[in-house]
């Protein structure tokens, strides 16, 4: 084999090792891994959004976000921790609320509460929340609707 071919052939196996490193860098930085569960508002109105979910052992609900119409809002970032989140929606400019039969507490201002029992001795309301599976997904995405629109409200 001459010299030449030799050394053609070194530069096209360092040519494709580079572009092979390049492909997985770039593929690795385009694609990043999605994780979260988010709301998505599809009404014409503005909406206030609490959320239940069992961490470890305890029970917790955190509100409110604020959605407005026809928008998104990541309520957890991260790899959910449960298959099972509830959900408690007001709409502020209709009226209305979606709610469910799963009780759990809240407060009109932002709060962070764990437990489910007791609310009222508590200083909390007792709020009813619907249930979301998420089958055990990584990621989520939870549509509000009005009720002719095959919501729950």
């Amino acid at each position: 084999m001459s010299c030449k071919v030799k050394a053609f052939k070194a530069y096209s196996l360092a040519l494709l090792a580079i572009i092979g490193l390049n492909l997985l860098v770039s593929m690795s930085v385009i694609t990043p891994a999605k994780a979260e569960l988010k709301l998505c508002n599809t009404t014409s109105s503005r909406v206030g959004v609490s959320i239940g979910y069992r961490e470890k052992a305890r029970w917790a609900t955190e509100g409110w976000w604020n959605v407005a119409s026809n928008t998104c809002e990541v309520l957890l970032k991260g790899k959910l921790i449960a298959r099972y989140y509830y959900i408690h929606a007001v709409d502020y400019d209709r009226g209305g609320e979606w709610s469910g039969k799963d009780t759990m507490c809240t407060i009109d201002k932002a709060f962070t509460v764990f437990g489910v029992t007791d609310c009222v001795k508590r200083g909390y309301k007792r709020t009813g929340f619907f249930e979301i599976d998420t089958k055990n997904e990584h990621d989520w995405t939870v549509r509000l609707k009005y009720p002719d629109e095959n919501g729950k409200k």
